[in-house]
């Protein structure tokens, strides 16, 4: 999201609203005492996806273990959701562990393996409240098996909700998303069962991990690094890109709100472009 004067909205930051106690903000939806902002049904996104980073530098700037990050990102997640569904958004995917994650120490894969079977436990039945529909996308190969247990069990408990698919993308890479994808398709061919004709975008699209959800409309970073880092790379083709400096944990649904508020002021053309300048009617001498 971008700081400079041109932002569409004055609100504080929300470093300079979000409370040091982020329990303070767990409010559902509706609950947020400024209300969403009126955008037309049209220009809201309806898949809206995010890459949560910064919570280990927001605990270490203040003098805390790298987990206390991750414990105080769980705040900025359901309020985030809850936001969402204050908006009228309609997917919203967050890039919880990526394949790429099993590279950090052994010590925080297990808290963050632990904390996201016990988050999961905790908040199923709130979410369920909401109308929330969790899903799960990812590779399950090394993925511990509470986590896989935790997210079907979630799956099932809110499987007839439809105001928000939230959908965890857990064990999660782009690339290995694209290559499972091949690799079922290769299969397919060599049976018999598809000719290399019939690979197509669309088809191709089908076997992805969760072909019903829509590409994604608006990508949302925070903590101001810039890059996708493997998420979502066939989904993201004509994705809106904003880059927040906020770090997660001080995320919150009016953050979301701004953001949704500069993306329904961009032109989205796919491809397309209309020319500014009409010329004259040419006339002969």
């Amino acid at each position: 999201m971008s700081d400079d004067a041109a932002s569409p909205t004055l609100r504080p930051t929300p470093m300079d609203r979000a409370p040091e106690d982020p329990r303070a903000r767990l409010l559902g939806p509706g609950q947020w005492p400024v209300a969403a902002p009126q955008i037309p049904a049209n220009e809201v996104p309806a898949h809206v996806a995010l890459v949560m980073d910064g919570n280990g530098r927001w605990a270490n700037s203040r003098g805390l273990p790298r987990t206390e990050g991750h414990r105080a990102g769980e705040y900025a997640l359901m309020d985030t959701i809850a936001g969402a569904i204050d908006a009228g958004v309609r997917y919203l995917s967050v890039y919880t562990f990526s394949t790429e994650n099993w590279k950090r120490s052994p010590a925080e894969v297990r808290f963050i393996m632990n904390y996201a079977s016990d988050v999961l436990a905790r908040r199923t039945d709130q979410l369920n409240d909401w109308g929330v529909h969790v899903r799960w996308s990812g590779r399950r190969p090394k993925l511990w098996k509470s986590v896989i247990h935790a997210l079907e069990r979630a799956d099932e408990a809110t499987k007839h909700n439809d105001t928000l698919d939230l959908v965890m993308c857990v064990n999660y890479g782009g690339r290995a998303e694209i290559a499972d994808a091949a690799k079922t398709i290769a299969k397919e061919v060599a049976a018999g069962r598809l000719s290399p004709a019939g690979v197509t975008e669309k088809n191709f699209a089908r076997h992805l991990y969760l072909p019903d959800v829509p590409d994604v409309d608006l990508m949302i970073r925070t903590s101001g690094e810039q890059r996708i880092s493997n998420y979502l790379l066939w989904q993201l083709a004509y994705a809106e890109m904003m880059f927040s400096p906020t770090p997660w944990p001080a995320f919150d649904r009016e953050a979301l709100w701004d953001c949704l508020l500069e993306y329904s002021g961009r032109e989205r053309r796919f491809g397309g472009a209309v020319d500014a300048i009409t010329s004259g009617k040419m006339t002969g001498p």
